[in-house]
């Protein structure tokens, strides 16, 4: 684990140059505080922070190794883990690879050198990697499948620069013969959507590699994209009388994935939440070490807080648990910081929760697991049910939709049936554009100085729908959050809040032996409908942790990280907050702030809920005023970690 920075330019590597990259590293250094420096040649510089987890006396970065002729062949640096580490580096010994290390580093530059690009699809772990060739002098980057570990990119005159965050891009633009200018388009994208989709980052000439693709590229030339990971639902309806070998096969996948992300010379502990999924997690977890510890956090708001079942739970597998309270006057007081970690813009409150909780996490770890990914793969999200209550919408002509359409647009706002008329009224392409959608087209009108209809949602989420013309909506649906919400919100905050800490999460849900399993589920194995416990999402997989997850919370509804924003941002603790965010911000050329201004009162009198929608236009403040402005300056301290740690 790591935050890997680097810089490719045809032979014009010096000594200016490699102070450029040494000085942009210390924004990186949460990412690994225990061993930092920069390598190079004559053209390429690698930048590195380490944060020592396996092998922790070598598998020093960056990594070189090569065969018996050219021992130094490759040089790797490397953010992230392998898991199925021992079983690669096994059987690149038949091939003939030497290992001086005890670490996973080898085993990729190994698996690289004897099988070339497609030794990615050979990974089962979170990536995000470069490997530079001293013979070819090719440069190759690769990224995990799902995208859990992040890698920016940023090509110009003057090269190509790499890293695991943009803010050490954004400090190299001037070598790169690039500018700092903002992406309207993707401003667009993010106030839709709370997130900025890849591969797109609010600035202009910083893109991001993709999940589950790799870059080839040598110096002076731009980087050749290949995707090599394609999630598709390939279902295999459950045989009568095979539901049960079903099942143990999903528990069998989760189990393996779970023992092989325990691998670690640190102690790994667990976030443990009141649902199935950090449930499941903690409860496999427990199997391989019984002195597990396991963390959650909490507001004191009633109904906000998980934490009376997180500490039931805990009882029942037998975790020592930590819990963490947040007050609103921390949360208020750690947004500038927390977004500065984050690089790009989330509006997501949940993440403000999961940084406090990682924070009290790594005084007592190094790593921990958490059940990210099992919504996407198993059918989690509630709105996955909304086909079924579409259906008859379905059966109708195509003129009966649009009538149904036009009297739901008719009727007030509120009325009982409205909404359900519009959504039935409407394809799934139309209706359905992920996890989050804080804006329509008016309100954006009324809030973006530029505002572009074909920049809509519709244009990120279109290609991605081609490639599922054909499957059933639910499998559809999932197919889209994989390359939405789960990248671009979910791993997001959970890289970046873990990382603020120097901590490392790992998720053993989003591991390719665990979604072979999932993507053969079929539909009425996820959506179930009926009352109580018969009306459910996840069926399959909650059939296969039956006698895994204690029974409190084996068909307890999904809650996550709840936030009490909506009572906040209209109470003492954020309002004022919020209009100082309004007033002082320097983007009246992007906002129209006398509107967000009223949206900010008409919330405060409890005319409408705009709690969402204000939270993700004060975020890209915050983001503005650090990143654009510099008006807002965060207090970033250098960690201390417990020696034992």
């Amino acid at each position: 684990m790591c935050g890997l920075l680097g810089f490719l330019t045809p032979g014009r590597v010096d000594e200016a140059l490699v102070a450029a990259v040494d000085a942009a590293l210390p924004c990186l250094r949460h990412r690994g505080p225990d061993e930092h420096g920069t390598w190079h040649d004559a053209d390429l510089v690698f930048g590195f922070n380490r944060l020592s987890i396996i092998d922790i006396d070598s598998s020093h970065q960056p990594l070189r190794w090569g065969p018996a002729d050219n021992p130094e062949r490759y040089a790797l640096t490397f953010n992230g883990e392998i898991y199925n580490y021992l079983e690669l580096r096994a059987e690149l010994a038949t091939l003939g690879a030497e290992f001086r290390t005890e670490g996973d580093g080898e085993a990729i530059v190994a698996a690289y050198h004897y099988w070339g690009p497609d030794a990615v699809r050979r990974l089962r772990g979170m990536f995000g990697f470069a490997i530079w060739d001293t013979e070819t002098r090719e440069l190759f980057l690769a990224r995990d499948p799902f995208g859990i570990k992040p890698m920016f990119l940023a090509t110009g005159p003057g090269g190509t620069a790499f890293g695991s965050e943009k803010k050490s891009l954004l400090t190299l633009l001037h070598q790169l013969q690039l500018t700092d200018a903002l992406d309207p388009r993707a401003l667009e994208h993010y106030t839709v959507l709370q997130y900025v989709p890849e591969p797109e980052t609010l600035h202009r000439d910083i893109r991001r590699l993709e999940s589950g693709h790799y870059a080839r590229l040598r110096p002076g030339e731009a980087p050749r994209f290949t995707r090599y990971f394609d999630p598709q639902f390939r279902v295999r309806p459950f045989a009568r009388g095979t539901e049960h070998a079903r099942y143990a096969e999903i528990a069998a996948a989760l189990e393996d994935s779970v023992a092989k992300h325990m691998r670690a010379d640190v102690t790994v502990g667990s976030f443990l939440s009141g649902g199935i999924d950090s449930t499941a997690i903690a409860a496999l977890a427990i199997r391989h070490n019984p002195n597990l510890l396991t963390f959650t956090s909490a507001f004191e708001r009633p109904g906000y807080s998980e934490a009376d079942v997180a500490a039931e739970t805990a009882a029942a597998i037998g975790s020592k648990h930590y819990i963490r309270m947040v007050s609103p006057q921390e949360f208020a007081a750690a947004i500038p910081e927390i977004v500065w970690y984050l690089d790009e813009p989330v509006a997501d409150p949940a993440l403000v929760p999961l940084y406090f909780v990682a924070q009290e996490a790594r005084k007592h770890v190094k790593v921990v697991l958490s059940g990210e990914g099992a919504d996407e793969l198993f059918g989690g999200y509630t709105i996955y049910r909304e086909p079924l209550s579409l259906r008859p919408f379905e059966r109708m002509p195509a003129a009966g939709r649009r009538l149904a359409g036009r009297l739901g647009a008719a009727m007030p706002d509120g009325r009982r049936g409205k909404s359900l008329l519009q959504r039935g009224s409407l394809s799934l392409e139309e209706r359905y554009y992920g996890n989050a959608r804080s804006f329509n087209d008016a309100q954006l009108r009324a809030v973006l100085r530029e505002f572009r209809p074909d920049w809509a949602q519709a244009d990120v989420t279109a290609p991605i729908y081609a490639r599922s013309v054909g499957w059933d909506p639910v499998a559809r649906m999932q197919h889209l959050d994989l390359y939405t919400w789960l990248r671009g919100d979910i791993l997001v905050k959970a890289d970046k809040m873990t990382m603020a800490n120097s901590l490392e999460l790992r998720v053993p849900f989003l591991d390719p032996e665990v979604f072979r399993v999932a993507e053969q589920i079929p539909y009425e194995q996820k959506i179930t409908s009926g009352r109580g416990v018969a009306k459910t999402t996840k069926y399959a997989l909650r059939q296969a942790l039956d006698g895994i997850v204690p029974p409190h919370v084996l068909h307890r509804a999904k809650l996550g990280f709840p936030v009490p924003l909506r009572h906040w941002l209209a109470g003492d603790e954020l309002f004022e907050w919020a209009q100082a965010q309004i007033a002082e911000s320097q983007t009246d050329h992007l906002l129209d702030k006398g509107a967000i201004k009223g949206m900010l009162d008409e919330h405060r009198a409890g005319r409408s809920d705009h709690s969402r929608r204000l939270w993700t236009l004060l975020v890209f403040m915050v983001w503005h005023g650090i990143f654009v402005e510099q008006r807002i300056v965060p207090d970033i301290k250098e960690p201390v970690y417990p020696v034992h740690a």
